[in-house]
């Protein structure tokens, strides 16, 4: 998985604008700083994955790769602003806007946002794929990421926060604010190597069910980590008034909960012919993680 990482953060660095301008330079600098900070690359590394399974190029596959990529690390930028969760640390290191400010942390995450679908309908991109897969790249992007999906989910998430919500609740605003972009992974790789409408579908319910079980891990890792083990402030869904899965169910039904998705998960792989195994390995890598 660490060379595929390195192969994902060398093309990220690829698509970044230049600029003379000095202004406009530290913008791209405040952008890079968040797109570059580490991280599991959980998306990028499924929209490699699914590629691969289908028979598809890992070539072919990576501007989609890096354009989710893209809009996962604006999500993070935004997501962690005063006006939002408020946080002051990300992966170990200070948030975009405590080093840039806010209103540069704000354009970066826009800037990241417009930059994905810049890289998904590139020359590149077009080259590998055609025109017909770009198109339906982005038309998913579009998708997981707006107003029905992510956006969607956060708004979901500001509305509840001081708030008794159900365990149904809170599956409708994780499918919509983690999951969208984990099934997008999936998908995104199965259109790049033109997968069938079947496969696609397995792909989505792995998808789904990694999603789910990644977002309850979180929920507990934010009561049983420490700030330096999990690389931002712990404690805040408690501090931020948030329902979690964690406090509504406890913590050793989270547990098996999680591992109940991941064999769903794991046995929806089944309608592949490929070697399954790596995606397998990675389900289990998730539900195992400490950060």
């Amino acid at each position: 998985m660490s060379e595929i990482i390195k192969k994902i953060e060398s093309e990220l660095l690829s698509y970044l604008p230049k600029s003379e301008n000095e202004d406009i330079k530290k913008l791209i600098s405040s952008m890079e700083y968040s797109l570059m900070a580490g991280g599991k690359r959980v998306r990028p590394n499924l929209v490699l994955a699914f590629s691969k399974l289908c028979g598809g190029s890992e070539e072919a596959a990576m501007p989609f790769a890096c354009a989710l990529e893209m809009i996962h690390t604006y999500s993070l930028i935004h997501d962690d602003l005063p006006c939002m969760d408020n946080d002051d640390f990300r992966r170990g290191k200070p948030t975009n806007h405590k080093v840039y400010g806010e209103a540069t942390a704000l354009l970066a995450g826009s800037g990241l946002l417009t930059l994905a679908f810049e890289t998904v309908l590139s020359e590149k991109s077009v080259k590998l794929n055609g025109y017909e897969k770009c198109v339906r790249a982005g038309r998913l992007l579009s998708e997981c990421a707006g107003t029905i999906g992510m956006l969607g989910g956060q708004m979901i998430d500001l509305e509840s926060e001081g708030k008794s919500v159900t365990v149904e609740h809170l599956k409708e605003m994780d499918a919509k604010k983690t999951g969208a972009l984990i099934i997008a992974a999936a998908k995104l790789g199965c259109i790049s190597a033109g997968a069938t409408c079947e496969q696609e579908a397995a792909a989505e319910t792995y998808a789904s069910d990694i999603g789910l079980a990644f977002q309850i891990v979180d929920d507990m890792l934010d009561i049983t980590s420490t700030t330096e083990e999990l690389g931002k402030n712990v404690g805040s869904d408690m501090e931020n008034e948030k329902s979690t899965y964690a406090a509504l169910l406890g913590l050793d039904k989270c547990r098996s909960l999680c591992e109940e998705l991941t064999e769903d998960a794991v046995r929806a792989l089944d309608s592949f012919d490929g070697d399954t195994e790596e995606l397998k390995n990675f389900a289990y890598y998730l539900l195992k993680r400490e950060n």
